[in-house]
């Protein structure tokens, strides 16, 4: 019990800290925790996976945050687009780079398992890094194709 009440008081504490947060820290942030959410729920089971949970969406959330202030608009242009492309048509384990010549970012995106929910939504997980100022960070997650053959990060 006092777990769920820890995890909930830091996702409190997280959404609120976005108050004030410029477009690109508040999307930095946003995925940032959902793919820390998505690593901690790959640990333990029953009360210690809550906690890894929460963990890592709290500590995603800071690190994507970080990351988002530091990215501008064309640096998510560039790393969407080709997001959009290597989960689309890359098999898994291929890496696509991104780059933006302007501000000297980049990052990878990496496909890995593909498959396809009970509702019949194609879903992959992947690696994506992202270098800011010489400095690398990695995030894993997932992405499921929408209905206009688009793909979207989903927490697991």
């Amino acid at each position: 019990m006092n777990i769920r009440i820890w995890a909930v008081a830091a996702l409190a504490f997280t959404l609120t800290a976005c108050e004030g947060m410029s477009e690109r820290e508040f999307f930095g942030t946003i995925l940032g925790g959902a793919a820390g959410a998505a690593v901690g729920a790959q640990v333990g089971d029953g009360q210690g996976q809550l906690a890894a949970v929460a963990a890592g969406a709290v500590i995603g959330a800071l690190i994507g945050g970080d990351i988002g202030r530091q990215l501008d608009r064309a640096d998510r242009q560039y790393m969407e687009n080709t997001a959009q492309t290597s989960l689309e048509s890359d098999p898994a384990g291929t890496s696509r780079e991104w780059s933006n010549p302007d501000s000297g970012n980049a990052g990878t995106i990496t496909p890995s398992r593909a498959y396809k929910k009970d509702s019949g939504q194609y879903c992959r997980e992947y690696q994506q890094t992202v270098t800011v100022g010489g400095e690398e960070q990695q995030a894993y997650g997932t992405a499921c194709r929408q209905d206009d053959g688009t793909w979207q990060i989903v927490s697991n």
